[in-house]
């Protein structure tokens, strides 16, 4: 009986180690901004937008009002920032799991710079 109940425990330990492994999205550094304000997207009002590899799209996720006053002069309006950003384009819109804005050399820590969502 106890060699039996070892062979069950090996044979679901290694089931289970053997579960396919689901890969996790790298972070990259990405242009970000007022999509309509700083990348001519077309759009309803102020969004949040990233340019990844040339091509322009909203974000999922977060907000353009998440990250400090989009009006301010280094605000996603009025500037293009840099972002470390995880997540992946569906329907042509970014979904952002995670991100944060780079801080602009010599300006110090920003508030609200960090938002991570959970995956579903």
């Amino acid at each position: 009986m106890k060699q039996l109940l070892i062979f069950a425990f090996i044979l679901l330990a290694s089931t289970a180690s053997a579960q396919a492994k689901k890969e996790q999205p790298k972070p990259q550094i990405v242009a970000a901004a007022c999509g309509q304000c700083q990348f001519d997207m077309e759009g309803h009002g102020c969004e949040l937008a990233v340019r990844i590899d040339g091509k322009c799209y909203f974000v999922d996720g977060t907000s353009i009002d998440s990250h400090g006053d989009a009006h301010a002069d280094d605000g996603f309006c009025a500037a293009i920032r840099k972002a470390e950003v995880v997540g992946k384009i569906v329907n042509n819109r970014f979904e952002v799991t995670s991100f944060h804005l780079i801080p602009e050399e010599g300006k110090g820590k920003l508030r609200n710079q960090n938002v991570t969502n959970s995956p579903d």
